[in-house]
């Protein structure tokens, strides 16, 4: 099969975003809470909300100028299960499936309290087995709420590590940003987070959380606050922070959780929501499943994942043998 045009894809992908995160911006500023907050629909994937309905339109816009010239496959949020095509078979280069998270992070977002992110990757087409390993490029951009002066762009293509830049949301300036994940081989005095948004199985994930710190720092201190959580609603945004070196661990195994009090189907992180995880591997963070293996999963918008992520390799091999022996004890 011949080979993607990343540099082409790369830039289409930026201009998407930075289209829908200008729509969205504008879009905020003009409407009340509630408007952006409204449930239009419920999906199988999540509940769309106002604020994901207006961004949704821009991305099938440009999907259709898009299919002008290319043939492909779109998988989002809110959008038919299978995927929507776009062009016809045998127009412009190979085709290839674009997974796409419009907003991760609408509950965020859509109150204004903090940002959210639009994920997108790119993979070629390998009809429905197509999978997160098979992405190619990738890009997040960050939408910021209406008090926030600027805006991150993340992005990764194959072979060729990961970068970023800042936005200037007033002047449209750029600027590169480092991506550096922190070098602690320790959670001590770092953020490390065990996902647990919802309700639905906070009691077992609050005591899993318990047992691997409990572990990771050799006992509890209590006179000292000595590792910090940030619960944000928003895997991409998650991922964004180790990359970024903000946090160092981040676990979300909902999934199982769920699963241990008897619910096979709930919902959790899909694979929308990873979709850019290539990009804190490609800065040097390790993302994997919770037992330590390679993540991966079909590129849906219904698969429920778990996966662990760790700021770097000495702090994974720290962290991976106990996360995996906890989570077998707790959730298996």
């Amino acid at each position: 099969m011949p080979s993607l045009d990343h540099a082409s894809l790369l830039t289409r992908l930026r201009v998407m975003q930075a289209d829908m995160r200008s729509a969205l911006r504008a879009h905020m500023r003009s409407q009340e809470t509630a408007v952006l907050s409204r449930q239009v629909r419920d999906d199988d994937g999540d509940t769309i909300f106002g604020i994901d309905a207006h961004v949704e339109e821009i991305l099938l816009q440009h999907c259709q100028e898009w299919g002008r010239t290319q043939h492909f496959v779109l998988i989002a949020e809110g959008l038919d299960a299978g995927g929507v095509q776009f062009g016809r078979p045998g127009l412009g280069g190979p085709p290839f499936r674009l997974l796409v998270d419009p907003i991760d992070g609408t509950r965020g977002l859509m109150f204004d309290k903090r940002p959210g992110w639009c994920l997108a990757g790119i993979a070629p087409d390998r009809g429905p087995g197509t999978s997160l390993r098979d992405i190619e490029v990738a890009v997040m951009t960050e939408l910021p709420t209406t008090r926030q002066a600027t805006s991150d762009v993340l992005w990764t293509v194959a072979g060729d590590g990961a970068r970023g830049e800042r936005h200037d949301m007033s002047t449209g300036g750029a600027h590169p940003l480092p991506l550096a994940p922190s070098r602690a081989t320790t959670l001590r005095h770092g953020f490390a987070t065990v996902s647990n948004f919802f309700q639905g199985g906070k009691e077992l994930l609050a005591r899993l959380e318990e047992a691997i710190l409990r572990r990771a720092l050799g006992g509890w201190n209590p006179a000292k606050a000595e590792v910090y959580t940030d619960q944000y609603i928003c895997s991409g945004g998650q991922l964004a922070e180790l990359a970024l070196g903000r946090d160092r661990f981040v676990l979300d195994v909902r999934p199982l959780a769920h699963r241990k009090l008897g619910f096979s189907s709930s919902l959790a992180c899909r694979p929308y929501d990873v979709v850019t995880s290539g990009i804190a591997q490609a800065a040097g963070c390790v993302v994997c499943d919770p037992f330590g293996d390679p993540l991966d999963a079909p590129l849906d918008t219904t698969t429920n994942i778990s996966f662990a992520a760790y700021a770097n390799r000495a702090l994974a091999d720290a962290l991976i043998p106990i996360v995996r022996d906890e989570v077998q004890r707790h959730l298996g």
